[in-house]
């Protein structure tokens, strides 16, 4: 007996073959998710507004169909805005929007950045 007859048993037992048609159903079966790149801009605004008092708790969900990033007064209240991924509307109206407490969609895009530009403060002339 060698060594090398029991290393090549090994292997054969440690491959394994998965069909390419389950390989891609696992795939499609994950969560939507917001990247690393995507994120980063989403938690940039966060810090901003943290520190800025107006927000302090968010949330993140994964959905089959669309990821959500919550933002929040306090815990224990709604949401006031929800940044949502959507991919399925990446090709028609923009992958990205913005929701208000009321369900109106504040901005909607395909950039990210773009979108989340709708928080930004402009300064307003006001006449008294």
């Amino acid at each position: 007996m060698t060594d090398r007859g029991a290393g090549a048993e090994d292997r054969d037992e440690s491959a394994i073959l998965i069909p390419l048609h389950e390989a891609r159903r696992e795939r499609m079966e994950l969560p939507v998710s917001f990247n690393r790149l995507e994120l980063d801009l989403i938690l940039r605004l966060y810090g901003r507004m943290v520190a800025a008092n107006e927000w302090r708790d968010y949330a993140i969900d994964h959905l089959a169909d669309r990821a959500v990033f919550s933002v929040f007064r306090r815990a224990s209240e709604t949401a006031l805005f929800q940044i949502v991924k959507n991919p399925k509307l990446a090709r028609k109206q923009g992958a990205f929007f913005v929701v208000a407490p009321t369900g109106l969609i504040l901005k909607r895009g395909h950039e990210l950045a773009s979108v989340l530009g709708v928080f930004d403060k402009r300064l307003r002339l006001v006449e008294a």
